[in-house]
Parts: C-alpha cells; structure tokens; sequence
C-alpha cells in the first residue's frame, strides 16, 4: 500500500533543492562519439575492447567538478556508476569490467562521493538496468544491443535470471557499500523490458531496506517519455519517486490523474549529446539555460543539466563557462529557485513567477516602454517589493501614465532602456 506522508516527506528536500547535474562518464568519452557509439555503430565487443585498455583519466578531479556545481547553484549531482555498456565506474566484486582494472587503477564513484559530500551537495548515482556487455543480457533482436541485427549472436544459452542475480546484486554493492545515497537513477525501460521484467519490487525493496532515505526515478516502469503509475491513486512499489521527462520541459508542468501536482525533473544536455562528443559544439547558451531553469521551478519541477567530461576526466571548457555563467546569476538570485515552487498565479505575459508560501519572485525576462507591468499583482497586498539581486527598495508606480490600469502593478525598475539583468531581473514580492 502506498504511504503518501512517508513519500511526501522523502522528496522534501528534492522539491526544496531544485537543481542538479548530471555527469556521463565512461569508456565512450575515448571514441568521442556520444554515450550510444557501441548501440549506434553496432560495434562488438572486440571492437571497444581497445577503449578499456586505454582508459586513463588522468585529469579526473572530482573536487573541481564538486566545485563547479556548487558554484553553479546546484544542490545535488548524479553520476553513471554504470552506463548501457556495461562498464563500471565503481569496484563492483561481481565483474572484472571496471575502472580498477584498467590504467585509472581506483574507484572513480567512490572519489566523486567523496568529493560531492565535501561540498555540501547530495549525491546520487545513476544505473543502467540495460548492460551491452554481460553475456546473458539479450543480444539479437533486442531493440537497443549492438548485436541486435545479428543472428549469429542469438540468445540460446543466455540465462536472463542470471542477469538480474548479477544486476541485483550490483545495485546492493552501490547501496551497502558507498554510505548514504540520495538518489539512484535507474535507465530505461522499453518493450517487454519493463517493471517485474527487472523483477522490480524485489529490487526496489532491497534498495530500500538499505538505503531507506533514497529517492527513485521512474525508469523501472517506463523510459523517458513516460509518467507510470505514480501519476495514478495507487503508484507501484517500483513507480519511483519523480517523473523523469528527458529534453524537454512539460508544457503545463505535471499532475496525477486526481489533479494533484507531480514531483518531477526535466534531464537536459547542453550540447546534443549526454557523454562526451569530441565534434558537437551546439551549446545552449546560459541565458536560455537560466530561463529554462526557472521555468522548471515555476511549473514545480527540477532541473537536472548534464555535463560529459572527456576521456582525460576534463569537463569540457564551453560546459564549464556556461555554468560560471549560471552561477553568476545564481549567486544574486538562487532565493527564487531554492525552496520555491509553482505560483497560484498565472504566467505573465513578460517573465515567470515562483514562489515561497508568502513570498513571491516576480521574472521579469522582457523590459516595457516606462514602467513594467507585474501581472496578477495585488497592488493592496504588497507588504514589501525588493530587487533580489540587491535587496534595494522597489514602490508601485503611481504615474499619470498607468493611470488607465488600476488593477496592474507596475514598478520602474531601470531609468535606461535596458533591464538591470537582461536575462531575468527578478523582483521579490512579500505579501
């Protein structure tokens, strides 16, 4: 039976936090080719062989990485301790596929937790339930193997219970082994291969036997277009914890069937691709990216942005000045991402609105001719009008010119044609 308080309790501080990165790491960062290279190029076995002799991160430092984040203003991070490849970032005892058996020579999740935790910031850690590299996972005919066109890798012999025993059981190591984790994110489901497929409610139970504090996504049960059963009265053992709806944002946020809001988060990349891709440079910008992280929080879902570091263990340069660039305004504005969620107010027509209980953060993304109209303000209600970015003193306009207008509040926020912040100026709002 679903326990909605205890639910609603775990995902407090995930619905408080906002804002995390994703970090896709592995072998594929040596083709430079995007995570899906083995899947894509239908490469065998043999053929990426060569990418685990040579794997050697030799600039790995998850110190600057943690740094990076939490100078972003992000709260939380998620790391792929194991990828569709198979391959483990982690000393898993149940394969010799790992990061310690090549050059690296170390446990790469044990020194990203390590690091993470210093600095304040949750931890989580992504799962592959697919695996390209165990023998009894299904070769021929599966929708995503490399070998999947293939008939003479066909699947007689392939045990697929022993599979799941060896998944399991590498799902265990990460929760028994590693301290307190906040979030696993399993990957995907699809087909046939979904819920009890993965014997499921088995593993959900033991994760959270071990680890009874977790938040989950909700991948066990559908792949990133779907909602699953936590948007019904009575979500499965393994529905997860949130939505996880990948490259794009919901038009309208997320409700269950009864109407009441879903916890969810938007995955996005920055460029095209979620691991390293050596030739794709298109990079959202931070402008866009800022905006697409408050509307996020105003519809009351997170954000988790992704970075692909490269085979050397760098993230790449363009990633990390877009950060520097969030950062930037998030250091004069977080107070409208953090702790804030969707308003009762509707979008107005030049910006955003978030809100905590009383408070509400007014984004003004567009500038007006003289005094910026602040939509669905009660100019009656308004105890105190602060600019974040300063805490300076903002009045409601009482000018000939919105004279015409009784029912808008209007603030003059800049004596120039341009917004004291172009991207988003935000104006905080006591009622």
């Amino acid at each position: 039976m679903f326990d909605r308080n205890a639910y609603e309790k775990r995902v407090e501080w995930y619905q408080h936090d906002r804002f995390g990165m994703f970090i896709h790491w592995g072998l594929y960062a040596i083709p430079a080719r995007g995570e899906w290279v083995r899947s894509t190029e239908e490469l065998t076995i043999e053929d990426y062989e060569p990418f685990f002799n040579e794997f050697d991160p030799v600039d790995y430092d998850p110190k600057k990485w943690a740094c990076l984040a939490k100078e972003a203003g992000m709260k939380y991070a998620v790391l792929t301790a194991k990828h569709h490849d198979g391959f483990c970032l982690f000393d898993s005892k149940l394969t010799d596929y790992k990061c310690t058996n090549t050059k690296a020579g170390r446990d790469l999740v044990r020194e990203y937790l390590d690091a993470f935790r210093a600095e304040g910031i949750k931890v989580g850690l992504y799962y592959s339930l697919i695996d390209w590299h165990h023998p009894d996972f299904p070769h021929y005919g599966d929708w995503h193997h490399p070998m999947r066109n293939h008939p003479e890798c066909s699947n007689e012999n392939r045990d697929f219970d022993r599979y799941l025993t060896y998944m399991h059981g590498q799902v265990r190591e990460l929760c028994e082994n590693y301290g307190k984790i906040d979030v696993m994110w399993f990957d995907f489901s699809y087909g046939e291969m979904t819920g009890e497929k993965w014997k499921a409610t088995e593993l959900v139970n033991m994760v959270r036997s071990l680890q009874p504090d977790i938040i989950l996504d909700n991948r066990l049960e559908v792949s990133g277009e779907g909602f699953g059963s936590l948007a019904t009265e009575n979500p499965n053992v393994y529905s997860g914890d949130f939505v996880s709806p990948e490259q794009i944002i919901p038009p309208n946020g997320l409700i269950d069937n009864l109407g009441r809001p879903l916890v969810w988060e938007a995955c996005v990349t920055m460029n095209n691709n979620w691991g390293y891709n050596a030739k794709d440079k298109n990079f959202k910008p931070a402008p866009m990216l800022i905006k697409k992280l408050v509307e996020c929080v105003s519809k009351g879902g997170n954000l988790l942005l992704n970075v692909g570091p490269d085979a050397k263990g760098n993230i790449p340069d363009e990633s990390v000045q877009i950060l520097k660039e969030i950062g930037a305004w998030m250091k004069k504005n977080s107070e409208s991402i953090v702790g804030c969620t969707k308003s009762d107010l509707p979008k107005p027509e030049n910006g955003r609105i978030t809100q905590n209980g009383n408070t509400i953060y007014y984004h003004v993304m567009e500038n007006s001719i003289g005094f910026v109209p602040l939509y669905g303000i009660e100019k009656d209600r308004v105890k105190r009008m602060r600019l974040l970015s300063d805490g300076s003193e903002l009045k409601i306009a009482q000018y000939w010119t919105v004279g015409n207008y009784p029912d808008i509040a209007f603030v003059e926020l800049s004596a120039t044609p341009h917004l004291p912040d172009e991207v988003d100026t935000v104006v905080k709002i006591e009622y």
